[in-house]
């Protein structure tokens, strides 16, 4: 039996979060394959229809990553998101997903470790949980 390899959709600002997986890329630090990554402006910017559209098109995951409150290059982006992301995790779980499925975390530019822990701990969370519910059905 084959083992289930999760797909990952990683929503992320460009200033921090991209940055800190540049520098863990650049530091030689290994995180799953799993992941593909988008890079975002500002986590502000993230509409709930991308998060939505990933996980109906097969995403098994989804993870947000910005800068730290009040680090943000576009004042505060990153507090809209934080209020945004709970709210699309709430919608989630009305259809049937675990709202583990959804994860955002801050991240700033020189925390490449952090990153690459984070990326590591939601891969293993999503294996934990299996496959999306809609895998099956459409792929990215």
């Amino acid at each position: 039996m084959e083992q289930f390899e999760p797909k990952i959709i990683a929503l992320v600002c460009n200033w921090c979060t991209y940055t800190a997986a540049d520098l863990a890329g650049t530091s030689r630090l290994q995180y799953p394959a799993n992941i593909r990554m988008i890079r975002m402006m500002c986590t502000g910017m993230i509409d709930s229809k991308y998060i939505l559209k990933a996980f109906l098109s097969g995403a098994d995951g989804v993870f947000v990553g910005g800068c730290h409150p009040g680090d943000c290059h576009y004042i505060d982006g990153n507090l809209k998101a934080g209020k945004r992301i709970p709210g699309v995790g709430k919608i989630l779980e009305q259809f049937g997903f675990e709202p583990d499925r959804l994860k955002l975390k801050w991240i700033g530019a020189s925390e490449g470790p952090e990153f690459q822990k984070y990326m590591t701990e939601f891969v293993d969370t999503i294996k934990t949980l299996g496959p999306s519910q809609v895998r099956d059905r459409m792929i990215l």
